[in-house]
């Protein structure tokens, strides 16, 4: 660690101990943990054709099901996910947070499998869903949800006749990411959207014919102040934290949403859990 982020993370943390030690302690517990924020964007490419134009995908990411997030609070996601009528649905991984110790039941299938998008639901593995052996029984449950899994793999999204390319990469971290056998057999001219759980693997996707790519993992930094931004973020995820950014004289698109629970520790300050939705629009 450099003085730089030495001293961040030293202010950061005095910080944190003196203001939520007050007031504002309960804020970080109690409230903004529930203060959903649905976070709105456009795509626009000249290799999406008119027909997606007004196409929306919704995303929503690190639920962390078993630590401060309960199947209620899960039930009511999906009825606000729902009400944005999405026509595509991502999952960016992490769905429990400690899959060896969780209470595993029926309720979180069905809660699932009420989310409907028409073009179907899709989703990947995070750190935690590899973690503490949850990669067979998070699979049995969103299989049993109607959720189809992109572990370095692509599907073709059709509409009208016209396509666009979707695709997933296994977890960074405890997985085996593989970019070649990800897009194998992929038509690189059709516009391409990439879920990989860590964000910071865009320096590697940029390299490939690759659009856009929608992420998680940072949980936004979960704690953050004014000057100072966040605190702390795990790996993979310590160069893009938050929001939009893009890579390579803007050849990749990349959106990191801050997750819906939290890990570590169940505070949210000034970072708003969220799900993305992106609404596209063709231009051929």
């Amino acid at each position: 660690m450099n003085r730089r982020s030495f001293l961040k993370k030293a202010l950061g943390s005095l910080l944190a101990l003196l203001g939520l030690s007050g007031g504002t302690y309960y804020y970080a517990k109690e409230i903004e943990p529930v203060l959903l924020h649905i976070n709105k964007n456009k795509i626009v490419s000249d290799k999406l054709s008119q027909a997606f134009t007004n196409f929306k995908i919704v995303q929503f990411s690190d639920t962390h099901i078993g630590f401060h997030y309960t199947l209620e609070q899960l039930n009511e996601l999906v009825s606000k996910i729902n009400g944005l009528n999405p026509d595509l649905l991502v999952f960016t991984g992490d769905l429990v947070d400690k899959p060896h110790t969780y209470h595993w039941n029926e309720t979180i299938i069905q809660t699932l499998a009420k989310l409907h998008a028409p073009h179907g639901k899709y989703w990947i593995y995070g750190n935690h869903d590899h973690g503490g052996y949850g990669t067979e029984v998070v699979l049995e449950v969103m299989e049993n949800a109607g959720f189809t899994l992109l572990q370095n793999s692509h599907t073709t999204i059709d509409v009208k006749g016209n396509k666009m390319v979707l695709a997933g990469i296994d977890d960074v971290m405890l997985g085996k990411p593989n970019m070649d056998t990800t897009l194998h057999q992929a038509n690189p001219d059709l516009f391409t959207i990439l879920l990989a759980h860590e964000p910071d693997y865009a320096d590697t996707v940029v390299h490939y014919p690759v659009d856009v790519q929608l992420s998680g993992h940072s949980h936004g930094g979960q704690v953050r102040f004014p000057f100072i931004g966040h605190l702390y973020t795990p790996s993979y995820a310590e160069k893009y934290v938050q929001g939009k950014y893009w890579i390579g004289q803007d050849k990749l698109l990349l959106y990191v949403n801050s997750g819906i629970g939290t890990t570590r520790l169940p505070y949210r300050f000034l970072c708003k859990p969220e799900i993305h939705l992106y609404t596209l629009e063709g231009q051929r």
